[in-house]
């Protein structure tokens, strides 16, 4: 329901908004770093098996990571169901509806994990690998492929605490879990010679392991407040529902990562090469600014189930000045080591020079990117999924004429190719912002309630 008047009795933010912020923001920071550290590390460990078991687990790790990746809505969406439905001071209802979530990841993840096994090996044949990467590839994707469903109960298990303003324990279960996954994978790949398989089962019991520990800690808040444990069809039906309009707009983002991807590599093997380094760094800085779209996710759910929109803008004021202010800084460092960080990736001079040119564009796009990310969580925290949906649609239709007009005309040098894509990306970069913006602005998503 929508309220005209706020209810000025009730202020989420009232007590030391920037300790809150930083309560909810560096745990989930540490928990976003904490997955690719650990899977450099499983890198590693295969990598000592050869360069097929290497580069099958390249293949098999895209394509494990997409099929899990898509479904990021129950993380995002069930922080805000359940933020939301804490701030109207409805506990029980909170939890239960992330249970709700909880068992739609178990319905999603049985059904992906079945597909993904019968289909491993067309899966993999898609990046067009060697025969023996291929073989190595197809082992691990149908063996990790049952630990699928943990994964996806990872994820919205980890919403369920976020939305209770619980950003440590989803950082505890990924040092507990990614660590189990290095001494699994050690024992089992050397101790017991299973080469590649043995990784694979070392992910799925890790996975699981990490799974069964935080179901534990969602289930024990459960019983703490009575709430109902089996699974309800129709808030089951209404947690895919509302997942749908998150779950467009996540494959329009992802699409337009790809498709920037494709044109790189119709730019010749040094922008290619030079453009994945540029794109990785691109997401290790995403890590820290998502941690802020974490936290703005949950406060602002509370927030509007609290009734508090004076609270809720306030604290969108003080997250997007934090989001600028994160850009800036991480801007900052990347420009000041563009001509260094292209050393640690590769001795070809041509690409370090293409790959410096492009650093110098990412670095100026961080205090854009900063604002995109917290204006992304506020509006999924407030469960503005359908105007998300449409305007990264949107955002997609305008950029993809902008990256077509690069591949047809630009065969220039290597860094000159490169420069423009990602100026060509920073364009996408600004589309969000004003979507986003344009939104913010607005009184429409102040949706006030347990429920919108």
């Amino acid at each position: 329901m929508r309220q005209v008047q706020p209810r000025t009795t009730v202020a989420v933010m009232h007590q030391a908004p920037q300790r809150q912020i930083l309560r909810l923001a560096v745990p989930a920071f540490l928990a976003l770093v904490a997955e690719p550290l650990f899977l450099l590390a499983d890198s590693a460990i295969v990598g000592h098996l050869g360069t097929a078991p290497l580069a099958g687990l390249g293949v098999a790790s895209a394509a494990l990571l997409t099929a899990a990746n898509v479904y990021v809505f129950l993380a995002y969406g069930t922080t805000s169901l359940v933020a939301r439905r804490l701030g109207a001071g409805d506990d029980r209802a909170a939890v239960s509806a992330g249970l709700d979530g909880v068992w739609l990841s178990l319905l999603l993840g049985a059904v992906t994990a079945v597909a993904t096994a019968l289909w491993a090996r067309p899966l993999c044949e898609l990046f067009g690998a060697s025969s023996d990467a291929l073989d190595q590839a197809e082992t691990y994707l149908r063996i990790s492929a049952l630990g699928i469903p943990a994964m996806l109960v990872v994820l919205a298990a980890t919403g369920v605490l976020r939305g209770f303003q619980d950003t440590r324990t989803p950082l505890v279960a990924a040092v507990l879990g990614f660590g189990s996954n290095i001494g699994l994978n050690l024992l089992l790949v050397y101790g017991f010679d299973l080469g590649i398989a043995g990784s694979a089962w070392g992910t799925v019991l890790a996975q699981t392991g990490m799974a069964a520990g935080l179901l534990a800690v969602v289930t024990r808040q459960a019983r703490r407040l009575h709430a109902r444990l089996r699974p309800h069809p129709m808030g089951v039906l209404g947690a895919a529902l509302g997942g749908v309009p998150l779950l467009i707009r996540t494959l329009a983002l992802r699409a337009a990562m790809l498709l920037t991807t494709w044109v790189a590599a119709g730019l010749g093997d040094v922008p290619l090469a030079a453009h994945q380094v540029a794109m990785t760094v691109f997401g290790f800085l995403a890590f820290a600014l998502d941690a802020l779209a974490i936290a703005a996710q949950a406060i602002t759910g509370k927030a509007l189930g609290a009734g508090d929109v004076d609270g809720t803008r306030a604290a969108t004021r003080l997250m997007l000045w934090w989001g600028l202010g994160a850009g800036i800084l991480l801007g900052a460092v990347v420009l000041a080591l563009h001509q260094v960080l292209p050393l640690l990736f590769t001795s070809d001079e041509s690409v370090r020079r293409a790959l410096a040119a492009a650093l110098i564009v990412v670095a100026l796009i961080q205090p854009v990117a900063g604002l995109v990310f917290v204006l992304d969580g506020v509006l999924i925290g407030a469960g503005d999924g359908v105007v998300l949906a449409v305007a990264q649609v949107l955002v997609l239709a305008a950029y993809v004429p902008v990256l077509l007009l690069v591949r047809a005309h630009l065969d220039g040098a290597a860094t000159h190719t490169l420069t423009v894509l990602w100026w060509s990306f920073a364009a996408f970069m600004v589309f969000r912002l004003l979507a986003l913006g344009w939104r913010a602005r607005t009184d429409r998503w102040l949706v006030t309630g347990a429920t919108r």
